[in-house]
Formats: structure tokens, sequence, C-alpha cells
């Protein structure tokens, strides 16, 4: 065409009531101005074909590919073998078919636009030797999902800075995972579930399991007197690290079911592990990674930022598998380090307000579920005893026939009359002797967590269920043949 024609083309104006497409026909709708719409002849907010060919080569690029013009290899093979009844034809839609049916206009509109954008990408060369060009009539087009090409490199830049670089204060990895997370309360699944779930009182994260394993009974014993401090989130000067925390971080890993949190304490045989419930008191909020892998973006391809979030969805598919994939031990160091500054920045630094991740138990095969509850909601309740209250706590009962397994706490509680005195007045100077609270060890956090000592139980552990998967070793023998030099 002649540019005085192309110049034409792209002076005429569709109106929003010829759009089916309704991010495109909302945009359209938005314009103030009016015109008379070159295609149904109603005066209304248009779009002049400019600006629409212009928007529909945004969304080709990023959503829809150019196919092949001939078979490839294994096609051509299957055209030559006579036995077959095969008749190759090239995969998608025609370039005019293709504009029309993306943004749902009409074909007269879908044509023009189609000989505006074959103009642009006119290529004179090209086309003398016979090669096809972008929009060509006689293209192709079919449309794709975008990549995840640049989340992928952005996190193993992340992992690389995490690594090797900086472990904190690294700007470029806090906005790196801002880019992920901030706006993960606004995503959902395939089937509309939320990625932030709820848990504690009247929700289906009612309680967690805890576990601890015991090779003495000196121990044992504490943890069944005190579970609240022995079985509950440690001391942060004790603190190991873990998939979600960092050394000297204490954070409160449990599990929905007593199985799974035994196998996450991988007990030697020989050993007793106690297990104990804590319900969960007051509502908290967390990622649930299972949901994750099944996160979906609506939106229209006429959205600029639509293959952002379509490469967001697919990245973020991939990662929640990534942060429950089994770490060898000697690898924990440096293998945790991405997972916990995930951790770490979703407690703290995160716009979306999250106490916890629930992520599957790679210790039963993803088949339970394990809840990690950052420091800020990892407090437990303490247990309350009258003061002066003395324990003992015994593991076994002795028999005529020998000592048996039986598992008993003791409380002596002072008598009530002891009771009575304590609470008599007190003079100046007898307040003046009373010690004061430790203020180094004040615990401001709210409490979130407490222990039911009556669902206690001391599990012995007498054997270890292997899950593999064999493969058999082959070996072959050869005979050398190279020629000495």
């Amino acid at each position: 065409m002649q540019p005085e024609d192309i110049r034409e083309l792209s002076e005429k104006h569709l109106c929003a009531g010829c759009i089916g497409e309704a991010y495109l026909r909302e945009c359209v709708e938005n314009v103030n101005d009016e015109y008379e719409c070159d295609y149904c002849g109603d005066i209304a907010p248009a779009i002049s074909l400019e600006e629409l060919a212009s928007r529909v080569e945004i969304a080709f690029n990023a959503h829809f590919t150019r196919t092949a013009t001939e078979p490839n290899s294994w096609q051509y093979s299957m055209l030559k073998d006579k036995e077959l009844d095969y008749d190759w034809e090239r995969e998608g839609e025609q370039t005019i078919y293709a504009i029309m049916n993306a943004a749902d206009i009409p074909e007269a509109t879908a044509s023009d636009v189609q000989e505006i954008l074959a103009d642009e990408h006119s290529d004179f060369d090209a086309a003398a030797m016979g090669e096809e060009c972008e929009f060509d009539s006689d293209a192709h087009y079919e449309e794709i999902m975008p990549g995840d090409g640049e989340w992928q490199e952005s996190w193993h830049l992340f992992e690389r800075t995490i690594k090797t670089e900086a472990r904190f204060f690294s700007r470029t990895a806090a906005a790196q995972l801002g880019e992920l997370f901030d706006t993960i309360d606004e995503m959902r699944t395939r089937d509309g579930r939320p990625l932030i779930v709820d848990a504690g009182p009247d929700t289906k994260y009612l309680h967690l399991y805890r576990a601890r394993p015991f090779q003495n009974d000196g121990k044992l014993e504490l943890a069944m007197i005190r579970p609240d401090k022995e079985l509950g989130a440690p001391p942060s000067h004790i603190a190991n690290s873990g998939r979600m925390n960092a050394r000297g971080i204490a954070v409160f890993y449990g599990a929905t079911s007593v199985k799974t949190a035994l196998a996450e304490v991988r007990p030697p045989v020989g050993s007793k592990v106690a297990v104990a419930r804590f319900d969960i008191i007051r509502p908290l909020k967390l990622l649930d990674l299972t949901a994750l892998g099944d996160v979906h973006e609506n939106g229209s391809i006429f959205d600029p930022g639509y293959a952002y979030r379509l490469g967001r969805m697919m990245f973020l598919q991939k990662l929640s598998s990534r942060m429950a994939r089994p770490v060898m031990p000697d690898d924990q160091e440096s293998e945790y380090l991405p997972t916990q500054a995930i951790a770490d920045y979703l407690a703290t630094e995160g716009k979306v307000p999250l106490d916890g991740i629930v992520f599957p138990s790679v210790q039963v095969n993803g088949a339970g579920l394990n809840v990690v509850l950052f420091h800020k909601a990892a407090r437990c309740k303490e247990m309350e005893f009258p003061e002066g209250t003395e324990f003992d706590a015994q593991t076994y009962t002795s028999y005529e026939d020998g000592p048996e397994p039986d598992y008993v706490v003791i409380e002596e509680i002072p008598p009530e009359r002891e009771k009575a005195e304590d609470n008599k007045p007190h003079r100046f100077f007898e307040f003046a002797a009373m010690p004061w609270p430790d203020l180094n060890n004040c615990d401001d956090r709210e409490e979130t967590l407490s222990v039911d000592p009556g669902s206690l139980k001391v599990h012995r552990v007498n054997a270890i269920e292997i899950d593999t998967t064999d493969f058999q070793v082959r070996r072959h023998r050869w005979i050398k043949n190279h020629a000495p030099f």
C-alpha cells in the first residue's frame, strides 16, 4: 500500500461498542474524546487504528509467536511416507483472524490493523528473497505462555548475592523479594483459594504438634515436667539454623499430625521422642506454599502488566517446590540461605503481614504439612503452677518382674495454709528485699501457643522404615582401540 493509504487507515477510529475484549473495551470507554466509528457509524468513545495497532503489536510480541512456514524434519518424514495418510498444515491462525479473535473486533477492522502492522514491519530485501515478515497477511500466529526467564535469572542473581556477596542488608535481594511477594495477598489458585490462610481459633489450623527426641531420661523428665519450655521454641541463644531460620533466630516448627512431627526430627532407633500438641490461641496469617504451586493469574493480553504477572506466576509455581525440596545435611549451611532470607523478609519486611509459612514435609514425601511460626509468633504461654510447687517425674514403675515403662509427672503444691500466709500484706522493707524481674530476659511478644499437657506422649523408637527407589548399576568392559602415537 502507498504511504497515504496507510496514513488514511491509521486515522480511522473504532468505537468501544465494536470491541468485544473486555480490558481493551474498558480502556477505550475511559477515553473522553468521542468520534464517529468508521465501522458502525456510532458517535462514541473510540480509539484510532494507529493506537489500536500499537496495542495489538505489544500484545502479540508478549503472548503470540509466528509459526513455522515449513514442516519440521519429523513432519517432513511423515509426509514422505506413502503408507501414512498425513497432510501438513501450518499451525496457528492467519494474521487477520488472529488479530480479530484476540481483540474480538470486526474482520474489516482486523484487516486494516494487519495492513498497518505489515507496512511497519515490511522488509524489501526479505520480501525479494521470498521470506515472510512479521504481520504479513499469509503469516500464522498462535498464542503462547510468556516464559519466566527473567524471573529465573533474577532468582539466580539473588541466590548468588545471598551466598557469596551480602547475606544481610542486601538491597538487591530485598527488591527482588518485594517483586515476588508484596502482592501475594491478591493472588489466587485456579480454584479461587487464597495463598494466605488463617490459623488459630475456629480455623483449619487449630493446633500444631511438636516433637523432640531424647537419648537419656534426665532431659526427657524435664520435658515431661515443663513441655511449654522444653518442647516449645528454644531460647535465641541456643536456636540452631533451619530451613526457615538463621542461627539465633528462635522460631516454632510444628506439624499438622503426630506422624509428620515424628518424621521431621529423624530420631535414632532406641531413642524416645516426646510429642505434645500446641494450641494456637490467637488469629494468625500463614503463607501456604502448597497453594503457591497452583497459583493462577487472570488477565488480558492487552494489559501491559499481564505478561509480567504470568512470568511471576510460573516462577512462583516452581519456587514452592524449591523451598520445600530435600537438602543434604552437608549442604544445609549454604542451601538454606535463600529460604532463610525469604522467611526473614516475609516476617519483618514484607508489605503483607504474615506470621508463618505452611510447607510440605519432605520427610513424609509431601504427605504431611509443616508450619513454621516466625519469631514474633513463636511465644508459648507458660504453664501456671502455685508458687512453691515441686515436681517429680518418672519414666518407669518397678514390678516383681522388673521395671515397666510408665511416664508420670507428680506436682507437689504447698498446703492452703502456706498459700494464705503468702497472701498477707507485706511491709515496705519486705518489698525491697523481693527479687525484681530480669529486664534483659523480658519477652514482650504476644502469646501465640498454649501447650496441652494432657496431649503429651512419649514414643519409643523401635525401628525406622525407609522408602527408596532403587536403580541397577550396570557395568561394561571395552577393549581400548586407540592406536599409539
